[in-house]
């Protein structure tokens, strides 16, 4: 679960990690704001009218919503029920909210921060992009002031001022959390019980 300051290069950083390792499924979640340009349903969003998102939440159909800048955002349990089914780890993009929810409701979930190097680059990132007027710009920011203060609250930060380093540090959280006991116990007690065979014919 990654979660960062708007134009801090999460978004980026996160689709190059799923499509460069195996065994990932990014979560396409749900989001009431319009496309922007080259985005597309179904791929960057699942998106939907403000009624369709209210039934979803109403529903019990959400793992975790949120409402950023105006628009409505949510993951669809239907997420996080096919990874399961496809042995898959899910990796989620998440506002602070929604990572908090998601924190509260699953044990074990692997967080991950990712801050811009400092206040004048992910100004200036925001900017180059082109796609806010200067009210939104300004919302953008201060959100991204209130965001940046909740970092302590993940198990890892990563500073986004080199791309590719941001993208290897992150596949290495991917990697080791693949290899908590929570994830291989199973595993490991299946060679366990080689070894007490083994054993067990020694004697024999």
């Amino acid at each position: 679960m990654v979660s960062a300051p708007s134009g801090a290069g999460k978004s980026t950083a996160v689709a190059r990690v799923v499509r460069e390792m195996d065994g990932l499924r990014f979560s396409v979640s749900h989001t009431t704001r319009p496309p922007r340009p080259g985005e597309r349903d179904g791929v960057e969003y699942h998106f939907v009218d403000e009624e369709a998102f209210a039934r979803l939440r109403e529903g019990g159909q959400l793992l975790e919503w949120a409402e950023v800048h105006g628009y409505h955002y949510g993951t669809g349990l239907a997420e996080h029920e096919r990874a399961r089914r496809e042995g898959r780890d899910l990796l989620l993009d998440l506002d602070v909210k929604g990572a908090a929810q998601v924190r509260a409701r699953i044990a074990g979930a692997v967080t991950v921060f990712v801050l811009p190097p400092s206040y004048p680059d992910l100004e200036r990132r925001l900017r180059g992009r082109a796609q806010d007027d200067e009210p939104a710009i300004q919302r953008r920011l201060e959100r991204a002031r209130e965001e940046a203060r909740l970092f302590p609250e993940y198990d890892y930060v990563l500073v986004n001022d080199d791309l590719e380093a941001c993208v290897e540090s992150l596949k290495a959280i991917v990697r080791a959390a693949r290899c908590r006991l929570a994830m291989t116990e199973g595993r490991a007690r299946e060679i366990l019980k080689t070894f007490e065979r083994e054993q067990g014919e020694a004697r024999a």
